[in-house]
C-alpha cells in the first residue's frame, strides 16, 4: 500500500518538473520575441528598469513592433524620441537581465 503512494508521488513530481521546464521555455521564447520586436539586439543601445516599466534606448525606433509587444502582454507602450517605455510588470527586470546577458 505504501509502495503505491510512493509511485504516485514520483509520477506527480515528474509531471511538475515537466510543467516547470515548459514554462521556462515559454518565458525564454517570449524574451527572444520581445528583443526581436524591439528591432533586434543590435538596435538596443541601453536598457533601464523602473519598477514595472522597461525603458530601451534604441538606434531606430521605427523598427519597433508595438502590436507584437502588446500581444506578448505589455500593458502599455510609450515612444519618446529614440526611447521606448514598456509597462511589463514583474517581467521588466527579467527582460533587462536577458538583454544584458545577450551583450
Amino acid at each position: 500500500m505504501k509502495f503505491e503512494y510512493i509511485i504516485i508521488v514520483i509520477i506527480l513530481f515528474i509531471i511538475l518538473l515537466a510543467v516547470l521546464k515548459s514554462v521556462k521555455k515559454d518565458a525564454h521564447l517570449n524574451m527572444n520575441k520581445l528583443v526581436d520586436y524591439l528591432g533586434g539586439r543590435d538596435n538596443i543601445i541601453n536598457t533601464e528598469v523602473n519598477l514595472s516599466r522597461f525603458k530601451a534606448t534604441l538606434k531606430d525606433v521605427n523598427l519597433v513592433n508595438k502590436e507584437g509587444i502588446q500581444k506578448l502582454g505589455a500593458k502599455g507602450i510609450v515612444e519618446i524620441d529614440n526611447q521606448v517605455k514598456i509597462i511589463l510588470g514583474a517581467n521588466s527586470k527579467q527582460l533587462k537581465k536577458y538583454i544584458d546577458d545577450l551583450r
